[in-house]
């Protein structure tokens, strides 16, 4: 069993923690890792550490940053299998999506190490004899609260942002996914000054604890619920809360696309890495025109995927991270039915161990259903008729959540109509996944606040200073 410990005050140990949680493998219920859960004092040691490292990292060229960040980022593509089997083993990823997560971290990495140098303020126009400037300095002390399903990409974002541009962090990963996080720490602080990256371990307390703790920015990936527990630790503390918490993404499916193209769309969105992903589609509005073959073809493609060990290079479809959220999501399912909802395929909890879910398409769906109105996070595909591409829209824009949303359709109108009148902050067409690198968005309503991604988020983990150097006499 994989054995971690927490960094503080630059030292590897267990701090002083009495209690540890024990993460099993979701396929099998087998112990994978074993971790510290920190106690105040840990995480009071590791905040007051990195308050005294980033004084002198601030002072540290961007360019020496920015090599430090590249150093780590060959270290993790030198251990990306370890980390992606760490990744499938506690939280059931397919090894093939896990390695995939490592090498996007890689690349974060890479993206925030040529960012950080070029990230400046500008000069502005004032009175002649004085200059006037606009200056970018680190916060200070950021806490990286991160999530458990793509715990390595990420955390590279969120880590490669804050550190680039001279922050110190405090890391503190999933408990479901510790030795990820452990990892990925020792990996990157080899190439840093001793303080300046923290690692804390545990439960929801721990997190909370650090939220509450006295640093500059706490940046959180992960439920609205967690989310806005931040956001009212932070406005007591006066940190800044950069979040990315749920959603409930919406896939429009007009009358003028192919209806078998369109139900492989679907089935991608809402059944990758069984639907544990923020911007997976989690309701479906699809018109009635296609509707029939588009159902069908959905749920054969859901019926035909393989169902296994996230271990096993078949597997199509791995467990969800634990039983809890299994539950969660069956019982969403079950209530959709005993309220009408029709199961084409799927829809019934497996016998044997482990905390598998099959991928599942419900019809007769509405929008008072909880599968359709709350974020289920399970491989489940709830579809709801409509009959026109203008009740589609407005039905897609009804939710309190606005991370991101689909639509397919070969009408340039439709697809201009969409990304104008969908509160969200991401809108893809014709493509559930994808973009181009750098692309940055502001969630909307319960899905968080502030950039997460792009070089935008230099700007979230820096303050802009107004300097005015006038002439004396």
């Amino acid at each position: 069993m994989y054995e971690v410990e927490q960094l503080i005050a630059g030292q590897w140990g267990t701090g002083a923690a009495q209690r540890w949680l024990t993460v099993t493998d979701p396929a099998d219920d087998s112990p994978v890792s074993r971790a510290p859960v920190a106690t105040p004092a840990d995480v009071e040691g590791a905040v007051k550490c990195a308050r005294e490292a980033s004084r002198e990292w601030a002072r540290t060229a961007p360019a020496a940053r920015a090599a430090a960040l590249h150093a780590a980022a060959d270290a993790v593509a030198a251990a990306a299998d370890h980390l992606a089997e760490l990744v499938t083993r506690e939280m059931g990823k397919p090894i093939g999506d896990a390695r995939g997560g490592v090498a996007a971290g890689v690349g974060t990495l890479r993206q925030y190490a040529e960012l950080g140098p070029l990230h400046r303020g500008r000069l502005l126009a004032g009175g002649f004899g004085a200059t006037d400037l606009m200056v970018y300095e680190p916060r200070g002390v950021v806490a990286a609260i991160t999530p458990w399903n793509d715990p390595v990409a990420v955390s590279c974002g969120l880590l490669g942002a804050a550190l680039v541009t001279g922050n110190a962090v405090v890391y503190k990963p999933s408990e479901r996914t510790p030795a990820a996080g452990h990892a990925l720490a020792r990996l990157l602080a080899a190439h840093l000054p001793p303080g300046v990256l923290s690692l804390v371990t545990g439960d929801g307390a721990a997190g909370a604890a650090l939220a509450g703790a006295d640093v500059d920015v706490v940046a959180h990936v992960g439920s609205t619920e967690t989310g806005r527990s931040i956001a009212a630790a932070c406005a007591l503390s006066g940190a800044k809360a950069l979040l990315e918490n749920g959603g409930s993404d919406p896939l429009i499916v007009a009358a003028d696309v192919d209806p078998g193209w369109a139900a492989g769309q679907a089935a991608l969105g809402a059944f990758a890495n069984a639907g544990q992903i923020c911007v997976a589609v989690e309701r479906i509005y699809v018109l009635r025109a296609v509707a029939e073959p588009f159902i069908a073809e959905l749920a054969e493609r859901a019926a035909a995927l393989t169902m296994g060990p996230g271990m096993d290079p078949g597997t199509d479809l791995g467990p969800l991270v634990d039983r809890r959220l299994r539950d969660a999501v069956h019982a969403q399912v079950a209530a959709a039915m005993r309220d009408g909802a029709r199961p084409v395929t799927g829809g019934e909890v497996p016998d044997g161990s482990g905390a598998f879910y099959p991928a599942t398409v419900l019809t007769a769906c509405t929008d008072d259903m909880a599968v359709v109105r709350e974020e289920t996070f399970g491989p489940v595909a709830p579809v709801v008729v409509v009959d026109d591409f203008d009740e589609a829209l407005t039905r897609a824009a009804r939710s309190p959540y606005g991370l991101a949303a689909t639509v397919l359709t070969g009408s340039m109108a439709n697809a201009q109509r969409a990304w104008r009148e969908l509160p969200v902050g991401t809108v893809k067409v014709n493509s559930v996944f994808g973009g181009a690198p750098g692309g940055a968005a502001h969630p909307r309503r319960g899905s968080g606040s502030g950039y997460g991604y792009g070089p935008e988020l230099l700007d979230e983990m820096t303050a802009t200073k107004a300097v005015h150097i006038g002439v004396p006499g």
